[in-house]
């Protein structure tokens, strides 16, 4: 049984087994509520953004198995939420985690460590302390690194102060990222904003270190039989060696940036049609999650199958294709049924029928997928804009990401494309995932029909007139919503293999630029003349004649004067 005043906690770990044993333990204290569990880091980032900005999440109980995606997560997870504590029970060694409290996480203690310790350091660190708990199971021995408040006031007061600091910081690089967000920013300006990023989260780091509780400012009583060691927070809070990611820690790092940006407003803002259009935000928000988690799951297996990498290029289109299958199960519901002419039929089984329409219509036009693959996987360079990039390098990293958003967005499209081709205009349907605008059913049909010609002009002349020019095409999310830019490619195969109309237009866009300097040439030559002759010629003519009007009245007037008569 909890309390209105309990404390709402978050579990992540990737043991159900050992978060059913933990969930039980604390919810057995009275204060203490589990409102939320999670495996993944990309599942308690879904989670706590659905948790926020009306808080119903008190603190996050935290252990990934992999410490990169640790370190990761909290970075994400501080950057995004400065005032929601974090605390960490883990089986790492503290000294391995102790980079995290520079991140500004505020608490640690081992697995294994007795229930009213853990509910020790729960209560620290929501009340503004930090807690850092460290047993040698071999000799019985602790490091106690706690700092609980002196006293209310102070502890308040410098709690207000480490959290007016954290929302100014946080406000600056929310805003700094949304520059970094806007497609096509010169390299310039965006190394100035990436400059600016690292500047505020060293800020931030200070921030939190100084103004933590010292734990030399108050005596700690323990127990008889354990003896402690307050260790100076200078020991503590140590900075890691730099070292190259490992590609889990670039996807962790990767993922974390994707659903951050699922934060910013969906709707889009580009002139091609988008079949996630239709749906409620919220809805949208799901299927781009699910797309992501299922995503991460390929990335695994892939991983775990000891693929080669040369076999990327040939299954791209069988990754791609079970994950649109997969992404469909779950967001639709294996055995979800709707009613048509009075028959009950599961919407998955009749929206996978239309496979080889998505296959061909939405799919095989992702382009980078393999190399996209292959960065993740094997941690290769990344080769775009006709550039390589390392793969540890921030450039990478932002073009990977740029890559991964397009990837999300086209395979949702492709999960919506078969409920509009077959269930468009089934009631239950449009009550449980369109937007308001759209549950009529004249919009429905002005939707599809826009979404008709999309493709018509795509095939016949946008994705030519792409390939003639060596680019690709691609949807990215930014500050003002789904927005729309182009990267460079090599794409000379694609060129030789065209036929039909979109050859004939690579033909015309080749005729325009032979003839057209040629033609504003001549333009310019003709514009010239008759500019000469209507200023030179009759121009010239006409001042002429009004010259001889004026000079003429001028003389009548004076003879008519110089013969008046006194």
């Amino acid at each position: 049984m909890t309390t209105t005043n309990a404390i709402r906690i978050l579990l992540v770990d990737p043991d159900p087994i050992f978060r059913l044993g933990l969930r039980v333990a604390l919810e057995a204290e009275a204060n203490l509520e589990i409102v939320g569990e999670a495996q993944t880091d990309v599942e308690a980032l879904q989670l706590v953004s659905l948790m926020q900005p009306n808080p119903t999440l008190d603190l996050i109980i935290l252990e990934l198995a992999n410490y990169p995606s640790i370190n990761q997560l909290c970075r994400q997870l501080k950057a995004q939420y400065p005032d929601l504590p974090i605390l960490l029970l883990s089986s790492q060694p503290l000294q391995q985690l102790a980079g995290t409290a520079q991140i500004g996480v505020e608490g640690y203690c081992p697995k294994g460590a007795p229930i009213p310790e853990l509910v020790t350091a729960i209560n620290t660190v929501i009340t503004g302390g930090v807690y850092w708990l460290s047993r040698n199971i071999a000799t019985n021995y602790q490091e106690n690194v706690y700092s609980p408040p002196l006293t209310k006031r102070a502890a308040r007061f410098i709690n207000n102060l480490r959290l007016s600091g954290n929302n100014y910081i946080q406000a600056n690089l929310r805003q700094i990222r949304r520059e970094l967000g806007v497609p096509g920013i010169p390299t310039l300006e965006r190394a100035v904003l990436a400059g600016k990023v690292r500047e505020l989260q060293t800020a931030r780091w200070l921030l939190n270190h100084l103004l933590s509780v010292s734990p030399q400012l108050e005596q700690v009583e323990t127990p008889s039989n354990i003896s402690t060691n307050i260790i100076e927070p200078s020991n503590v809070f140590v900075t890691e060696a730099p070292q190259l990611s490992s590609p889990r820690s670039l996807q962790s790092d990767l993922f974390a940036s994707c659903v951050s940006q699922f934060q910013l407003p969906l709707h889009n803002v580009t002139d091609v049609a988008l079949e996630i259009d239709i749906l409620r935000v919220d809805k949208k928000r799901d299927l781009l999650y699910l797309i992501l988690q299922k995503l991460a799951e390929v990335l695994d297996e892939l991983r775990n199958s000891q693929v080669e990498i040369n076999q990327l290029q040939e299954l791209k289109h069988i990754i791609l294709r079970d994950l649109w299958q997969t992404a469909t199960t779950e967001f639709f519901g294996k055995f979800t049924r709707v009613r048509i002419n009075g028959n009950y039929v599961e919407i998955v089984n009749l929206l996978i029928l239309d496979i080889d329409v998505v296959q061909s219509e939405i799919l095989n036009y992702i382009p980078l997928f393999s190399e996209f693959l292959s960065y993740l996987v094997f941690q290769n360079n990344w080769h775009i804009d006709n550039v390589i990039y390392s793969a540890d390098s921030t450039e990478a990293r932002a073009n990977a990401l740029m890559i991964l958003e397009n990837i999300i967005i086209q395979v949702a499209n492709s999960v919506i494309q078969p409920l509009l081709n077959r269930l468009a205009d089934v009631e239950s349907i449009k009550k449980d995932y369109y937007d308001r605008q759209y549950i009529s059913t004249r919009e429905i049909e002005r939707f599809r029909n826009n979404l008709s010609w999309k493709y018509r002009l795509r095939n016949y002349y946008k994705e030519p007139q792409a390939i003639f020019e060596s680019r690709y095409e691609i949807f990215v999310f930014a500050p003002r919503g789904i927005a729309k830019t182009s990267i460079y490619a090599s794409r000379r195969n694609e060129l030789t293999q065209l036929r039909g109309i979109p050859l004939f237009v690579t033909l015309m866009l080749e005729f325009r630029d032979a003839v057209a300097p040629r033609l504003q040439s001549m333009l310019s030559f003709l514009g010239s003349g008759v500019v000469f002759v209507l200023t030179q010629v009759v121009g010239r003519g006409i001042g002429l004649i009004g010259r001889g009007i004026l000079q003429g009245i001028g003389s009548v007037s004076f003879l008519e004067g110089k013969n008046k008569k006194p």
